[in-house]
């Protein structure tokens, strides 16, 4: 087939484009208007050069993130500010040896050393809201989950349930995600807030990492920390600064996704509770079946509200996409969350429906149509990890709590994540 250039959006309004550098309408709106207008390989302008690229076609997406990653590079990653030189943002031979270290860790066998782990954290949420279903006193549910997910990390990473004085200073790690989109892409030094909340985290991390060199321990034996302090003693580039950069990354991507998805998979329970009933009804506490149906709650959130809501590259030399030329210079941008919500691919994509992953024929086939924590090589290392929490966690609350929100569902926020854009006030019961 003959190639083509990729068609542009045209007359994309200006105003529109100035509302998102200023910061007033989300990259995502401009992005659909350019998948509704042209299809799964669309181009539009957000200033001189190449066009940006939008890829939202499944094949697209796979010849984009997994066959041809040399071609399609990793931009610097926005959290660098925050994340460094850690395994989220290095690139290069450097990522693969960062990667390599750390993979072992989250497959099958190496996930085991973690999962009592995940079960004590997820009775201590438990144990928790029990105590909030007695007082009937508010909570918010998004703070619930970000506590849960930041204890389950702390415990992988040193062993140690969470504190609160610690789960205080590591809030900044989220006051530092929320923050980083409205900095400047080529930012240096932070504004004097996020350089108050980066020193509270540095002081954490350097704590910590400072325990595991004497070889302290946790109740639940050495963490992943410690493997990472390991290797700066064999290996030079594992520099103290190397290792609080990836204690950091370990961090932000163990605790702020997971909390996203909950919230989000609470809320949606809300105006679904019938998906509740169903999963409860689909076997007892334990079964192979209960888990099944729980997974699936979680996986069709996921499909709603993404983790990796996008996904950007950028193209290092020309290439044919899908019969369409993509110039070398183009930032292309992958969109999980647009293509989960393809009318194309997923019958009616805006209702909660987890029969979806349950059913046969309920999910699109192609490969690159379902892509929560991206694909290819550069996919999220710990999706088994956020699965087994979320579905210890699931386990304990959903058979005895039932949650009742305060008002409407807040709106979402477009970020390095897709969160909720409000509090998340409700009362257990």
């Amino acid at each position: 087939m003959a190639t083509a250039v990729v068609r542009e959006v045209p007359e994309l309004d200006a105003a529109a484009v100035a509302e998102w550098r200023a910061g007033r309408r989300p990259l995502v709106e401009l992005m659909a208007r350019a998948q509704r207008e042209l299809g799964g390989v669309a181009g539009f302008r957000l200033g001189e050069g190449p066009p940006t690229v939008v890829v939202t076609d499944p094949a697209a997406v796979q010849h984009v993130l997994a066959l041809h990653p040399e071609t399609y590079a990793k931009r610097s990653h926005r959290a660098r500010m925050l994340v460094g030189d850690g395994v989220l943002s290095a690139s290069g031979e450097a990522w693969r040896n960062q990667r390599r270290l750390l993979q072992a860790q989250f497959t099958g066998p190496g996930m085991r050393r973690y999962q009592h782990r995940l079960e004590a954290a997820a009775r201590a949420t438990a144990e928790r809201w029990a105590g909030h279903a007695r007082t009937g006193e508010p909570v918010d549910v998004g703070e619930e989950m970000r506590l849960f997910a930041l204890d389950t990390v702390w415990r992988a990473l040193t062993g140690h349930p969470v504190d609160a004085a610690t789960a205080e200073q590591l809030g900044g790690v989220a006051a530092v995600v929320e923050a980083l989109p409205s900095l400047p892409a080529d930012a240096v030094e932070p504004p004097p807030a996020v350089a108050a909340d980066l020193a509270r985290i540095d002081e954490v991390a350097h704590r910590a990492i400072a325990a595991a060199r004497t070889g302290e321990a946790g109740p639940d034996g050495p963490g992943l920390l410690h493997l990472l302090v390991e290797a700066g003693e064999e290996r030079p580039e594992y520099t103290d600064a190397l290792i609080r950069d990836e204690l950091v990354t370990l961090l932000m991507a163990g605790h702020e996704t997971t909390a996203s998805t909950l919230t989000w998979l609470y809320l949606l329970l809300d105006g679904a509770p019938e998906a509740r009933a169903w999963a409860l009804a689909a076997g007892p506490d334990g079964s192979a079946g209960r888990r099944t149906a729980i997974d699936a709650l979680a996986s069709e959130a996921l499909r709603l509200y993404p983790s990796a809501w996008m996904l950007p590259r950028r193209a290092i030399v020309d290439d044919v996409l899908l019969s369409h030329r993509i110039e070398a210079g183009s930032d292309v941008l992958s969109c999980p969350y647009l293509t989960h919500r393809d009318p194309g691919l997923w019958a009616e994509p805006g209702r909660f429906d987890p029969r979806r992953f349950t059913e046969p024929g309920g999910r699109p086939a192609q490969q690159g149509a379902y892509l929560p924590f991206g694909i290819g090589a550069r996919a999220c290392l710990g999706i088994r990890f956020a699965q087994r929490e979320m579905l210890a966690l699931l386990e304990l609350l959903l058979p005895a709590r039932t949650v009742a929100f305060h008002g409407p569902a807040p709106a979402a926020a477009f970020g390095l994540t897709v969160r909720p854009a409000g509090p998340t006030p409700a009362t257990v019961g």
